[in-house]
């Protein structure tokens, strides 16, 4: 009994529950202000796409009261979870200042349409301008309250939930689920174990598969925390999958042309062998302009809805499905120091990543919104009403732990690693790009070539 009641003791100190509480939170005033017929959105304030400073002016300009309220809404709740989990409030709001600073610079930077025309995602630019503080300016040791790394990828990845709708696999059909999920499954098995052949940590390579195998920048936090990766294999995950989905922005829709592969078949493939959300759509929007141009068959919504159905939707599914597994793993074989004839249920529920459960419930409250509705609805309704509030809100805090990543990183914990890393993730490439091929333009040729919403 007293253990029982120790642990509960402890309830308001843990960071997972307090990640899922934020999370949720948020989640259900989002979804109260959408079943009311109103939005988050206001508050939701990001930097939009810009070609000059003066554009980027005339937004802050418009949008500064917006960007304000969100820094106060943000700094009071996570201040409070800070001040309650035993930190200095007042330390952290000093930091969280820094932290909110530098991320809209990020962001801000990573909306210049110079920078977006090669998506280059903010996530890189806020790892290298955290690494570069961090390693080249002195700063306060009472900073670090507010590079809170762990928090912000937890709570984020409970927000990721809102996005992942149970009926998206009902519209996905049973083709996108299927080839999704052969690609994701094969791609991390071979980049895994290439990486355990190379001798990397077995975190690492966790990471390297998941980001391969799934949904590139977000995949790689969402399991980070759940096995309790270190930074340093963070970073090196995060860069190893943001330079591949700069360089198959490139290749996979010349490729495609190349062979004169249909649209929904090219959109399909692209899918299937992308890193990355944002990255995988501009490859997509490239080959459907060929499609608008005669030069291949088929219309460019046909690209556009068959690239959704396998990365958007197939594919990243399986955030939730892998870090249950390799939460649960990485709990009984790899943090394991003496060997045990059994795993009690308590062990695993005291170290079993609360913020899964976050993910998941943030899925259920998303799957009410979209109950009785076409995917047509969906994407008219929902998305910019209540999920696109809430991924803006999930930008800015991954971006937090981003930096955060980057601030708290001395660049000496690359070099070791980064060579093998960089083979290892290689490998699942091949079988992105091979797999994903043979499966769209062979297997499944008939079903995307005359794909229809």
């Amino acid at each position: 009994m007293s253990e029982t009641r120790s642990y509960w003791g402890e309830f308001t100190q843990q960071e997972d529950w307090w990640s899922v509480i934020l999370g949720l939170c948020i989640v259900g005033i989002a979804y109260g202000l959408f079943a009311a017929g109103d939005s988050l959105d206001w508050i939701a304030a990001v930097p939009r796409p810009w070609s000059s400073l003066a554009d980027l002016a005339t937004q802050l300009s418009e949008d500064w009261p917006r960007y304000l309220c969100q820094f106060a809404a943000m700094l009071g709740l996570f201040a409070l979870a800070a001040r309650t989990m035993g930190q200095s409030a007042g330390n952290f709001a000093i930091g969280f200042v820094l932290v909110y600073g530098l991320s809209f610079g990020t962001l801000a930077i990573g909306a210049w349409d110079a920078l977006q025309a090669y998506s280059v995602e903010p996530a890189l630019i806020a790892l290298a301008a955290g690494a570069v503080i961090a390693n080249l300016i002195p700063l306060p040791m009472r900073l670090n309250e507010a590079f809170r790394v762990e928090f912000y990828i937890k709570t984020g990845i409970v927000l990721l939930g809102a996005t992942l709708p149970i009926t998206l696999i009902v519209w996905a059909g049973p083709i996108a689920v299927v080839q999704a999920s052969i690609v994701s499954v094969a791609t991390f098995v071979v980049i895994y174990w290439t990486a355990q052949f190379l001798e990397l940590d077995r975190k690492l390579g966790a990471l390297l598969a998941v980001g391969g195998a799934i949904c590139g920048v977000s995949a790689v936090i969402a399991i980070a925390g759940a096995i309790r990766a270190r930074r340093e294999d963070m970073s090196i995950a995060i860069t190893s999958v943001v330079l591949w989905s700069i360089a198959m922005i490139l290749v996979l829709p010349l490729l495609a042309r190349a062979w004169y592969l249909p649209a929904g078949v090219g959109g399909a493939w692209i899918g299937t062998s992308e890193f990355a959300d944002a990255a995988g759509f501009v490859a997509a929007h490239t080959y459907g302009a060929f499609a608008r141009s005669g030069a291949v068959a088929g219309t460019p919504d046909q690209a556009l809805w068959a690239y959704t159905l396998l990365k958007v939707v197939g594919r990243d599914i399986w955030i939730g499905i892998w870090a249950v597994v390799l939460s649960f793993v990485a709990m009984t074989r790899w943090e394991t120091t003496e060997v045990r004839s059994r795993v009690s249920a308590m062990d695993i529920w005291r170290r079993f990543p609360k913020f899964i459960l976050g993910l998941f419930g943030a899925s259920l409250l998303a799957t009410l919104a979209t109950q009785n509705l076409s995917y047509e609805d969906f994407d008219t309704q929902v998305r910019p009403e209540f999920i696109g509030p809430l991924t803006n809100l999930r930008v800015w805090v991954f971006t937090f732990s981003f930096l955060s990543i980057g601030l708290t990183t001395r660049l000496r914990g690359f070099a070791p690693a980064g060579g093998a890393a960089f083979i290892a993730f290689a490998t699942g490439v091949l079988v992105n790009v091979v797999l994903g091929f043979l499966l769209s333009a062979v297997v499944f040729q008939a079903y995307w070539s005359h794909l229809t919403r």
